[in-house]
């Protein structure tokens, strides 16, 4: 694992960015890995106004979501779907049949839909780069604790803190979904880079559990300590519950001279 420490959120969202955008320019048929939730539409906003000062260009981009609800229309508001519409793929000039989610709609079966999800990222050449967010309780994706380490696309019923942190997106009167379709551990590890975003003080806890705890299924971003390419973007306050934060700082700073001689991707 790489540990980058920033001092706020918006330096994290401008470093994210910068991974994307090497591999767009570096890459003529780039694979992404899409995350939804609060902490990755910073990341959306600088990508849209690098597209806007017309830096970056998203024509030959394929991306893959991790999750989406389980049994809801693409164009409810809080599918993820929509999420991504507005965040994103409506401000930049991506083909939206280049766009997927692991949907599973009513009447179809989450097994079929899930194994027919992860043929398709096989049919595109694999993930290049996952973008991630982490939960409250470590779970990446929509992997809750308890997934298996070697969980593949599937449908996972939603942990009640899940579902408490989530309501707030939520309007009263709105059904909230407790299932949904996400991409699985081993799916996310296939990819070959992540990088990981975790801003505020809430996701302090589970991001020290993710760096220093054992790799366990109880805290499923700790699988990213057997990543060959992890790379986690961590604010000051979701930082804050780490020791050793001189030597991240450090190995940044080392790290740094690397990339400026040879890239951020060293197998592209």
């Amino acid at each position: 694992m790489q540990i980058i420490i920033y001092d706020n959120a918006q330096q994290v969202a401008q470093s994210a960015a910068q991974w994307v955008k090497e591999l767009i320019n570096k890459k003529p048929d780039p694979v992404l890995g899409l995350a939804t939730g609060s902490t990755p539409i910073s990341l959306y906003k600088e990508l849209v106004a690098q597209y806007t000062a017309g830096q970056l260009s998203f024509k030959n981009v394929s991306t893959f979501n991790l999750d989406e609800y389980h049994q809801i229309d693409p164009a409810n508001p809080q599918s993820y779907r929509s999420f991504m519409h507005q965040n994103l793929f409506k401000h930049v000039d991506i083909d939206t049949n280049n766009t997927s989610l692991p949907t599973c709609a009513v009447g179809e079966n989450p097994r079929t839909q899930g194994l027919a999800y992860e043929q398709k990222i096989k049919q595109a050449g694999g993930i290049d780069l996952q973008i991630l967010g982490i939960g409250g309780n470590g779970h990446i994706g929509f992997n809750e604790p308890t997934s298996s380490l070697s969980s593949r696309t599937r449908i996972k019923t939603l942990t009640q803190q899940t579902i408490s942190d989530n309501s707030r997106l939520f309007k009263q009167g709105e059904v909230q979904p407790t299932m949904a379709m996400t991409m699985g551990i081993a799916t996310i590890m296939d990819a070959r880079y992540v990088v990981l975003m975790a801003t505020g003080a809430s996701k302090a806890q589970a991001v020290k559990e993710m760096i220093t705890g054992g790799v366990s299924a109880m805290c499923p971003a700790s699988a990213l300590q057997m990543h060959e390419n992890a790379i986690v973007l961590l604010d000051q306050a979701a930082a804050s519950e780490l020791g050793e934060k001189n030597y991240y700082q450090w190995a940044n700073n080392e790290n740094r001279k690397l990339i400026e001689d040879y890239g951020y991707f060293h197998n592209y």
